[in-house]
Formats: C-alpha cells, sequence, structure tokens
C-alpha cells in the first residue's frame, strides 16, 4: 500500500480525508472517479491548495467539488502547463527524477545568451544542491534574450536557478511543455480535461499502462 505515493508499512498508520491511497496502483480513496486537468497557469497564482497571505491559488481558478492536487509546481510568477489530479500514482511517477519527464521552458533573459553559455548550461551546471543533469538549450536568433530550455529532473526553482548561476535574470518563465502536455488552444488562466488518449500517453510515459 501507498500513501501520497510512500510505501506503508505500520500497522495504524493514520490517513487523512484528502490523503491519496493505493493498493498496487489502484487508487482505493473515497474518488469515484480519477480525473486529470491541465491549466495555463496564470501569473501571480500560487500552486498550493492555500496560502497563508491570502493570495489566489490554482484551486481558485480550477473550481472542481473533486479534491486535487498538482503534478509538480510552478512558482508564482511562472506561468504555463500545470497537471492536476487525483490520480496519486500517476502524479507520483511524473514528479519522480528516475523516469526523466521532459519540462519545456520558454525564458526570457535580461540580456543576451552567447552560444558558450548555452553550452555550458547544456552540459550541466554546479548548483548548490549539486550538478545538474545535460538539457537542451536553444537561443532564438532574432532575440538571444529569448531562450527555450528542457530540463529532466524538475528540482525546486530548477530553471531560475540555473540563470541565475550564470548571471542572469529571468524576466519571464513559460512552462511550454510537461510531458508533452502543451498550452496550446488555452488562453491563460484556462483548463481543460485531458482526453482518454492523453492520459494513456501519460501512463505509458510513467510505464504503467
Amino acid at each position: 500500500m501507498k500513501v501520497n505515493g510512500r510505501i506503508i508499512v505500520e500497522l495504524g498508520t493514520k490517513i487523512e480525508i484528502d490523503d491519496m491511497v493505493t493498493v498496487n496502483g489502484e487508487p482505493i480513496t473515497r474518488y469515484k472517479h480519477l480525473t486529470y486537468i491541465l491549466l495555463n497557469k496564470p501569473k501571480d497564482v500560487i500552486s498550493t491548495s492555500s496560502d497563508e497571505k491570502g493570495r489566489a491559488t490554482v484551486f481558485d481558478v480550477v473550481r472542481l467539488k473533486t479534491r486535487l492536487f498538482t503534478i509538480g509546481r510552478l512558482d508564482r510568477n511562472t506561468t504555463g502547463v500545470l497537471l492536476l489530479t487525483n490520480d496519486g500514482e500517476l502524479a507520483n511517477r511524473l514528479m519522480h527524477p528516475s523516469y526523466g519527464i521532459l519540462r519545456v521552458y520558454k525564458v526570457v533573459l535580461d540580456k543576451p545568451l552567447r552560444p558558450d553559455q548555452a553550452r555550458s548550461i547544456a552540459a550541466g551546471v554546479e548548483l548548490e544542491d549539486g550538478p545538474t543533469q545535460p538539457c537542451e538549450v536553444t537561443i532564438d536568433p532574432s532575440d538571444k534574450t529569448n531562450v527555450m530550455i528542457g530540463i529532466r529532473e524538475g528540482r525546486n526553482r530548477e530553471v531560475r536557478r540555473i540563470f541565475e548561476h550564470i548571471g542572469f535574470d529571468v524576466k519571464r518563465l513559460d512552462r511550454r511543455e510537461y510531458a508533452n502536455m502543451s498550452t496550446r488552444g488555452l488562453k491563460r488562466g484556462e483548463y481543460r480535461h485531458l482526453t482518454r488518449e492523453e492520459v494513456y500517453e501519460l501512463k505509458r510515459l510513467v510505464q504503467l499502462d
């Protein structure tokens, strides 16, 4: 048995009403069905279920009776793809670095990025919590302050910290893709349910099919 993706072996473990419980990958919670949402997250919205400062959260945008949680988080100033679900097994696998799920970001920097700096980032840089994995970096030839970066780890604030490490200030950050899911067709602040085919593809990526 797993609770929120963690294996439980102790008898008498207490479970909260909104915990995700799975046995052999199958949910046994109070949820009667599983929900999968793709949100184009707006700026100035928090990715947690509540905020002590009273700021708006993604759950003020996605107003459903079903209790959901986010697959990973985006900080307040980052926009773009954010997946929400009550499928705990899928969520934990999509977030786990061992599955190498691709996250693609568009970054707007305070100054142009040189090719040698892009190569340095792509090879991996040393952050305070260890070296980053090799990644994909593309500079817009018409405006070298615009950069696309694809990472597969998903550490906290990883993209911002990578560029800050080499002396850049990130002016805007937009997640364009997460596990091949994009915000195509969604305006900022809009969301939709994933199709059955999209859910199958996500499960295939993390070996749940």
